[in-house]
């Protein structure tokens, strides 16, 4: 299964910074897809542990961006279609807080186009 998700500031009247991001369930990988302000890698690992999903750089074990209260469940049920989300300013290095939102679902199987996601 894959999601999409918006990661944005806590109100994007005033911040116009975003990330789209594809999340393979299946893979447990992500994409960025689009972006302004938000400067995440093109693509990462990611982990769920009690509701809150780390997205990871690759093999990197500490997180980029953590998604509060986005968990899939084995029968692909999402328990949440937005919450909380942290990552770090790339100039500052600070916290940064916002929000991220369920774009889509996608339930079919995707055969990836490229080896990044291939498997």
């Amino acid at each position: 299964m894959r999601l999409t998700i918006l990661i944005n500031g806590p109100d994007p009247t005033v911040n116009h910074d975003y990330a789209v991001l594809w999340l393979d369930t299946d893979q447990q990988r992500w994409s960025r897809e689009s972006h302004a302000g938000i400067d995440l890698p093109e693509w990462g690992e990611m982990r769920d542990s009690g509701g809150v999903t780390a997205l990871c750089a690759p093999l990197a074990d500490q997180p980029l961006c953590t998604l509060r209260g986005l968990h899939v469940n084995r029968r692909q049920e999402i328990s949440s279609a937005h919450g909380d989300a942290t990552w770090s300013c790339e100039v500052s290095h600070a916290p940064m807080e916002g929000q991220w939102r369920l774009q889509a679902v996608d339930r079919q199987a995707v055969q990836a186009e490229n080896a990044l996601f291939a498997g």
